[in-house]
């Protein structure tokens, strides 16, 4: 059920090189949402940015009636909204999509990279409230993009890498998941980040005979299934099968997505 309301602006935190944290009191969009649901935020009053901007959820507070978005200051939209100060109302749309199918029993691991963390913390959130047994791996390019790893671990063990190895493990997110994925007996991969990440995981996932869930990242014009410039291709014995990100996703099997390669 989506549902265009006006948030109102409670906090805007720079939590990281150019990325932020923006608070909104929207308890219509909170109790309806879900983790892995997007919304579609009007990034200013005027006709300029024209098209509405897809943001995950990155916290869901039903009880308090508030969400937030992690975003990167990057196009003019970002920009825009990282001049929002408190009381100041934002456009919304929402919650879109087809969010997590949640586990309900066994263990589970979440693979984040960049700002692909961002839906992965309602998931962890309401993993704990269900007193399920989950592991967080997070991936960053360096240290400067390092955000939000105290928020993981309000819920579970994290497992940081950086590329450049400036903090937590030098390297891939990949290599903790091969770790894990020998030592445990996991029964899901929840994964969100770069295609090139995702397809990385969905492998190990697939090798090691563990069913994986993976948050694909799209351009979305519209958000409702109309434009479909955000169609991925799905494996289909018979035929050519595409999907929309936004409303058949953005969650789907990982075995299910036809991976580009590179």
């Amino acid at each position: 059920m989506k549902i265009q309301v006006f948030g109102k602006v409670l906090r805007q935190e720079k939590v990281g090189d150019k990325v932020y944290c923006l608070t909104l009191k929207a308890p219509e969009i909170a109790r309806a949402a879900g983790p892995g649901q997007f919304i579609q935020v009007r990034c200013s009053n005027s006709l300029q940015p024209l098209l509405r901007k897809p943001f995950s959820l990155h916290e869901i507070d039903e009880e308090a009636g508030t969400i937030s978005l992690l975003y990167e200051v990057k196009g003019e939209g970002s920009k825009l909204l990282a001049k929002l100060r408190k009381q100041d109302k934002v456009d919304l749309v929402g919650p879109l999509g087809n969010g997590f199918n949640l586990l309900k029993q066994g263990k589970a691991i979440l693979v984040g990279g960049g700002m692909g963390i961002a839906p992965l913390l309602p998931l962890a959130a309401r993993f704990k409230q269900l007193g399920l047994e989950f592991i967080t791996i997070l991936g960053f390019n360096d240290g400067k993009r390092v955000c939000r790893i105290e928020a993981f671990q309000k819920f579970s063990p994290v497992i940081l890498t950086t590329l450049d190895g400036s903090q937590g493990e030098k390297g891939l997110v990949t290599e903790p998941l091969k770790r894990e994925l020998e030592t445990g007996s996991y029964s899901m991969i929840y994964a969100c980040g770069p295609e090139g990440m995702l397809k990385a995981v969905a492998e190990l996932a697939e090798a090691k005979e563990v069913e994986c869930q993976v948050s694909l990242e799209a351009y979305m014009a519209c958000g409702f299934g109309a434009c479909l410039g955000c169609a991925c291709q799905l494996k289909n014995p018979i035929e050519t099968t595409y999907a929309r990100v936004c409303t058949e996703g953005p969650v789907f099997k990982s075995r299910e997505v036809i991976w580009h390669e590179g």
